[in-house]
């Protein structure tokens, strides 16, 4: 059995690399690009490319370029129900530690989605944040912390520049009235080549604990990402 190392099968390894090598390219990728990529003569690249064509991960175009198949779209469509089961325990914890709103929201284009939200058991009223809640990534803390994962560039917001350095957001009445919101970003977990940006946090009126949150919101970021696996 080929082994890169004591758990890693050599011709998994190399699909997976070529997978991923092929989404990163808008392009396309030839066959000859795989095998310098891997590090492999074009007859083992040849042989990797043939495996993910038969499972339709791959298609090839007349020219002979390689690009993302739509058996890909298959195990897409499956991520965001499980990343919502990954995270759902976690976001119920960390409510019921902070004494708040938890949630879990995703970079959509130029908003920043809720995809998960988890409440108290207490029963208090809080802050009305429900599972869809969308607004621009450059207001509240979900967004910003998202935008604060990102390479930084000239342009950034003060805010960004700050969640960047402290590893963290901090907004006050950014959506609502009175509320405080804190967020952590996730590490930039790949999709098919493509990064997910996405962040945890907590949300409530005036009385949250803000440094309290923040070390709750931080240690449930870390959860996640470690129940996720590959990361940038």
């Amino acid at each position: 059995m080929e082994k890169t190392g004591m758990a890693t099968l050599q011709t998994l390894d190399r699909g997976l690399k070529a997978l991923f090598f092929i989404g990163a390219s808008e392009g396309g990728v030839s066959v000859g690009e795989i095998a310098s990529e891997l590090g492999v003569d074009r007859a083992i690249a040849y042989r990797v490319v043939s495996t993910l064509e038969e499972n339709r991960l791959v298609s090839r175009l007349a020219n002979g370029r390689l690009f993302l198949g739509p058996g890909v779209l298959r195990l897409e469509s499956k991520f965001l129900p499980q990343f919502r089961v990954i995270a759902q325990k976690r976001l119920e914890r960390l409510a019921e530690q902070a004494g708040a709103t938890a949630f879990l929201s995703m970079a959509e284009g130029k908003d920043c989605v809720a995809v998960v939200v988890a409440e108290p058991q207490d029963g208090l009223i809080r802050v009305g944040y429900k599972v869809g809640s969308r607004h621009p990534l450059t207001q509240g803390a979900a967004g910003i912390a998202i935008l604060s994962s990102r390479p930084e560039e000239a342009s950034d917001m003060e805010e960004v520049r700050e969640a960047r350095a402290k590893g963290f957001s901090l907004t006050r009445g950014a959506l609502q009235k009175g509320a405080v919101g804190v967020a952590s970003p996730l590490a930039r977990t790949v999709r098919s080549g493509r990064a997910i940006e996405a962040s945890v946090g907590v949300v409530a009126m005036e009385d949250l604990d803000v440094e309290q949150a923040r070390g709750l919101v931080q240690d449930c970021a870390e959860t996640i990402n470690l129940a996720l696996g590959g990361v940038e």
